[in-house]
């Protein structure tokens, strides 16, 4: 469906593009204050790339009822569209088809590659990547290989409570046993306990991805990323690891695309401040799900008070 209003500018049409459905919505501009539309027509975007279609719909339609906008419903279609949400999907029959090619190019290409769950038929895992890589079957596959032999030659599968139980004994990082707020999984890192020169720092790598596969065991239905929390507090400069850094970011780019929606780094003192520079243009496009905040922040904004670590209490 395609939703407009009258209007005489033709050109200037707003194109929203949600997940499933494309939606192009064009109205008349309007008074704010007193509630009656103005002689000019202009263009209002609607910006919902995070919600469904339908959602953004019934907000957008929910908002407009208290400004008397007529709405008229079209089935022309809309030309000269000027916006576009860059994520865009495809509909659910067109990935299911990419799914299928994609799991029968890497049957026919890539046979040697295991199966089952993380493996080459995993249709959720194929799923995943296609979309991190916006449904490109070449793109998607290329990373898919990629992160399915790292997962053979890392081991993941074999990683146990068991197996890292020495180096997770430190402290330095766990999952905590509550979700945040938003019903996220949480992985928590305490920085002052990381000393790479008494640690092997494969152990620090093995405890790094066993945590991050724990806590994706602990997705609720529906949901899709964990939180990730880097307590600073008592931070020096012999906890400073860029070579580990490198390796858990990398991780979470390559193998785990999209499962952290978040990392907060938690009163990071001022000797953090170059290492983060350093580190920052490494990350790409992951530096800008980095959060730096106060311990009260982590109190208020991501827990309640009964599911806040003990470590943040006052």
């Amino acid at each position: 469906p395609i939703i407009s209003t009258s209007g005489s500018n033709s050109d200037s049409v707003s194109h929203v593009e949600t997940t499933s459905v494309f939606y192009s919505v064009v109205f008349t501009d309007f008074s704010r204050k007193t509630n009656k539309p103005t002689s000019d027509n202009s263009i209002v975007t609607l910006r919902k790339p995070t919600e469904s279609a339908e959602m953004a719909l019934r907000t957008f339609h929910a908002r407009m009822l208290s400004f008397n906008i007529p709405i008229l419903l079209t089935n022309k279609p809309m030309r000269n569209c000027k916006f576009s949400v860059k994520n865009c999907m495809v509909n659910r029959n067109e990935s299911r088809k990419l799914v299928l090619e994609v799991k029968e190019k890497l049957e026919r290409d890539h046979f040697s590659l295991p199966v089952g769950k993380n493996g080459r038929d995993d249709e959720g895992m194929i799923f995943w990547f296609l979309e991190d890589r916006k449904f490109s079957v070449d793109d998607a596959i290329a990373k898919l290989i990629k992160a399915i032999k790292w997962r053979q030659e890392f081991r993941v599968s074999e990683l146990s409570e068991e197996s890292v139980k020495g180096i997770a004994e430190t402290g330095k990082a766990y999952v905590h046993d509550f979700l945040d707020v938003n019903d996220r999984p949480v992985l928590i890192v305490v920085a002052c306990k990381h000393f790479p020169v008494l640690h092997d720092p494969l152990e620090n790598e093995k405890l790094c991805v066993f945590l991050i596969e724990k806590a994706l065991r602990k997705l609720p239905s529906g949901k899709r990323e964990i939180l990730g929390i880097i307590d600073l507090r008592g931070f020096r400069t012999e906890n400073a690891d860029m070579k580990f850094l490198r390796f858990m970011f990398d991780v979470l780019y390559y193998y785990y695309p999209k499962r952290v929606g978040l990392v907060l780094f938690v009163e990071a003192p001022f000797i953090f401040k170059p290492i983060w520079q350093l580190t920052k243009p490494l990350l790409k496009s992951y530096a800008s799900m980095a959060r730096f905040c106060s311990v009260e922040t982590v109190r208020k904004e991501y827990f309640t008070e009964a599911t806040l670590p003990v470590s943040f209490r006052d």
